[in-house]
């Protein structure tokens, strides 16, 4: 017998003699890998739904699709005629068209089913002190034509926060999920090793190496963390499709068309979740091994 059928066979014995740890410790990994996918996957979201508001770019004011040309030119005088207006950009429905085909690339069907004209055209300004923000809302809401006035700064500032916040809770409970599947996955190589402590004393009185007896043990940690990893691989890729699915329910129209996930990002995620679980499955078990091999 080969030494890879000969450490295939005795992972597949280990992994069946401690069935339900093993379940417990895929599980374990899952979840902890699911929310710590997750919450990267949310911050890459508020990532892109807040680029638009960077460089000094604090607030939106959006025409009415109904607006003259007439109202947008007058938009435009005004907005250039105003001091405390340091810069600003206009949107026109093609502009704004471009912009919605970038946010929904991963969703074609969405674009197919949205012209041009149904996005309304709108004026990015950035004010010269942050201070003017609110006072040149209330004063570019009352203009003619004008739908409506989105500011960033108070938005995307509780959005930061409740983002942060969130963040820190997802984090702090993944990792107490990873130290456990770790802690689980670590008992269940220290009691593998334990049934077969006098099989594993037999083979090093006739002179197998310390890793000729690891290696069955450390694969069967790897298997734990890949399949627990695994699932949760696809667990963030579900996550991924709801949020853009509920993404296409939303008004364009509003500051938040922006928050949006794409496919390498979901997949860029995933892979890291591969290689963390993966990587807790070879550490327990290396954790586990210490106690009945020499170092």
């Amino acid at each position: 017998m080969s030494r890879f059928a000969y450490f295939f066979r005795e992972t597949l014995i280990s992994l069946r003699r401690n069935l339900l740890m093993t379940l417990a410790g895929i599980m374990t990994v899952a979840i902890s890998l699911f929310l710590f996918g997750g919450i990267v996957l949310l911050n890459r979201m508020v990532d892109h739904g807040t680029a638009k508001w960077k460089n000094g770019v604090q607030l939106e004011v959006f025409m009415r699709n109904t607006a003259t040309q007439g109202q947008i030119d007058d938009m435009r005088q005004t907005l250039a005629n105003t001091p405390t207006v340091k810069s600003f950009r206009f949107l026109d429905h093609n502009a704004a068209y471009t912009e919605f085909k970038r946010i929904f690339r991963d969703n074609p069907a969405l674009v197919r089913n949205i012209a041009p004209g149904d996005l309304p055209t709108s004026y990015r300004v950035a004010p010269r002190r942050a201070q003017d923000t609110e006072n040149l809302a209330v004063q570019f809401h009352a203009r003619s034509g004008v739908d409506t006035v989105i500011t960033a700064e108070r938005e995307v500032r509780n959005m930061l926060t409740a983002t942060r916040v969130i963040r820190y809770v997802f984090f702090t409970m993944a990792g107490v999920l990873l130290a456990s599947s770790l802690f689980l996955i670590v008992n269940t190589i220290r009691l593998a090793t334990f049934a077969r402590r006098r099989e594993i004393e037999v083979m090093k009185l006739v002179g197998a190496s310390n890793w000729f007896v690891r290696v069955p043990f450390m694969a069967e940690g790897l298997v734990q963390g890949a399949i627990g990893a695994g699932i949760s691989f696809g667990l963030v890729i579900v996550l991924k499709n709801v949020l853009t699915s509920l993404q296409t329910h939303k008004s364009v129209q509003g500051l938040f068309n922006g928050f949006y996930v794409t496919n390498g990002d979901a997949l860029t995620i995933g892979f890291m979740v591969l290689l963390i679980g993966a990587g807790i499955g070879v550490l327990g078990s290396t954790i586990g091994l210490r106690r009945f091999l020499d170092t």
